[in-house]
C-alpha cells in the first residue's frame, strides 16, 4: 500500500486513515477490562513484565524496585489510551504517549488526569515528532501490523533512539496458526475485538521484523512469544511465537 502524503510537509506518514478510524471508534472502551478490550487487559502485565525486565537488564536497574525506570525517557508510539504509558510512569519513566487517533489521546489524557499521573501525551505521529528528540526506550506495540510501511515506519522509531536506547515491538507472525487464533478465533468465534480489526495479509514475521530491524542498523537481543491458554483463560510469556511475540532490538553502534 503506498503511504500517505504528511500535509505538514515532513516526512511521509506511514498512517493508515482506515485503521486510525477503527480505533477511534474504540476510545471509550480502552480502560473497560470486562470490554472489547479485555483481551488487552489481561495481555498488559506480561507486556509489562516483559518490557520492565529487558530494561532494567540494559540500563542495569533493579526491576524489583519501584522506581527502576527513574530517569529513563520513554516514547510509546500507538499508545491507545495509555494502558502502558501508565505503569511505565508509576515506575518512574518520564513517559510520552502518542497516537494519531484523538479520540484516544482525549481517553488517555482523562484517565491519566483521574488517576493523578504526569504523562505527556501527544495526538501526532511518528513522522511529525522533532526529529530531534531521542528516547532511552522505544515502544511499537501492536502497531506495525496496522501501518502502510513498516520498513520505512521501523526507521523513524529507530531514529528516534538514543545510541545507547533500546526499541521493544509487539505484533502478530503471518501464518495459518495466527489466522486461525488472531482472526477467526479471536474476531469471529470469542469476539473479543470487532470483526475486521486485523488483517492477516499485513501480520508481520519474526524474519521479517528482524530484517526490517536490521536495515535501520538495530539487532535484536531478546525475543518472546505470548500465548493464550483457553482453558486457564490466562496468558503466558512464551518461547512460542507462532501468533503473538515481542522483540527487544538495540542500536549495533551502541
Amino acid at each position: 500500500m503506498a503511504m500517505q502524503s504528511n500535509p505538514t510537509g515532513g516526512a511521509a506518514s506511514t498512517v493508515d486513515p482506515a485503521e486510525i478510524a477503527k480505533f477511534s471508534k474504540l476510545s471509550a472502551e480502552w480502560w473497560d477490562p470486562t470490554g472489547r478490550m479485555a483481551p488487552l487487559h489481561k495481555i498488559n502485565p506480561h507486556r509489562v513484565a516483559f518490557i520492565r525486565d529487558a530494561a532494567c537488564r540494559k540500563f542495569d536497574r533493579n526491576p524489583k524496585s519501584l522506581s527502576c525506570l527513574a530517569g529513563l525517557r520513554m516514547i510509546d508510539i500507538g499508545c491507545g489510551a495509555g494502558l502502558l504509558c501508565e505503569p511505565f510512569t508509576r515506575l518512574g519513566a518520564q513517559v510520552i504517549g502518542i497516537d494519531p487517533a484523538a479520540t484516544n489521546i482525549a481517553a488517555a489524557k482523562l484517565h491519566a488526569d483521574k488517576s493523578q499521573l504526569s504523562i505527556d501525551y501527544r495526538n501526532t505521529t511518528v513522522e511529525q515528532m522533532d526529529p530531534r528528540e531521542r528516547f532511552d526506550i522505544v515502544l511499537a506495540m501492536e502497531v506495525i501490523e496496522h501501518v502502510t510501511d513498516v520498513r520505512a515506519f521501523l526507521s523513524r522509531c529507530a531514529a528516534m533512539m538514543k545510541p545507547t536506547g533500546m526499541m521493544v515491538v509487539a505484533t502478530l507472525n503471518r501464518n495459518w496458526k495466527s489466522f486461525a487464533l488472531a482472526i477467526v478465533g479471536a474476531e469471529y468465534v470469542m469476539r473479543w475485538l470487532p470483526r475486521g480489526t486485523h488483517q492477516w495479509d499485513k501480520f508481520v514475521t519474526p524474519e521479517e521484523l528482524t530484517r526490517f530491524l536490521q536495515d535501520s542498523k538495530l539487532t535484536v537481543t531478546e525475543q518472546s512469544g505470548l500465548v493464550y491458554n483457553l482453558l486457564a483463560d490466562k496468558w503466558t510469556l512464551s518461547a512460542d511465537m507462532d501468533v503473538n511475540y515481542m522483540m527487544v532490538a538495540e542500536n549495533v553502534a551502541g
